[in-house]
């Protein structure tokens, strides 16, 4: 138990400098940045309550606000995400395998977790740029960039599952 918390700190740690030291400087096209962090949100076990789970939500965005001085947006778009997340794995993962299983390529298969992958990316996205927005004067570009930034994402979650599984 005590190492599955020192294993999930050192995700923590190492996904936050990540993002902000490097990925916040990332700006494909001036639109696509990928938001790496929310990796450690839909790697929990599937058994985790949402309360858990919200609360790592709010410290891990909290820790990425503070470091990007965003006031609070990739907190409040990370807790809808771990909020929503059981919603999403009983979509996409067959009943049966549902019990205390880390979501990803290996244990739900390739488009099981694709589709996990991508409904959770989306949503987080949509509500981060919304905020950053705080508009809908400019929809297109609001889209734009929410559909780049998340498959920017999402190759890159891919990627890391890729890396993980060997």
């Amino acid at each position: 138990m005590v190492i599955n918390y020192l294993h999930k700190i050192g995700w923590f740690i190492g996904l936050v400098l990540l993002q902000v030291l490097i990925l916040n400087n990332v700006h494909i096209a001036e639109y696509a940045t990928p938001f790496l962090y929310i990796y450690l949100i839909l790697k929990f076990e599937s058994d985790t309550p949402r309360n858990t789970l919200m609360l790592w939500a709010f410290f891990l965005g909290m820790a990425v606000d503070i470091f990007s001085d965003t006031l609070g947006m990739n907190a409040a778009a990370t807790v809808l995400l771990a909020f929503l997340r059981p919603t999403f794995l009983r979509l996409f993962v067959p009943r049966d395998t549902l019990e205390n299983i880390v979501p990803g390529v290996k244990t739900l298969g390739a488009t099981s977790f694709l589709k996990y992958l991508v409904v959770s990316v989306f949503v987080h996205h949509a509500m981060l740029l919304s905020i950053e927005f705080f508009s809908f004067a400019h929809i297109r570009t609001l889209l734009f960039g929410t559909i780049a930034s998340a498959s920017l994402t999402i190759i890159c979650i891919m990627a890391m599952e890729g890396i993980r599984k060997k």
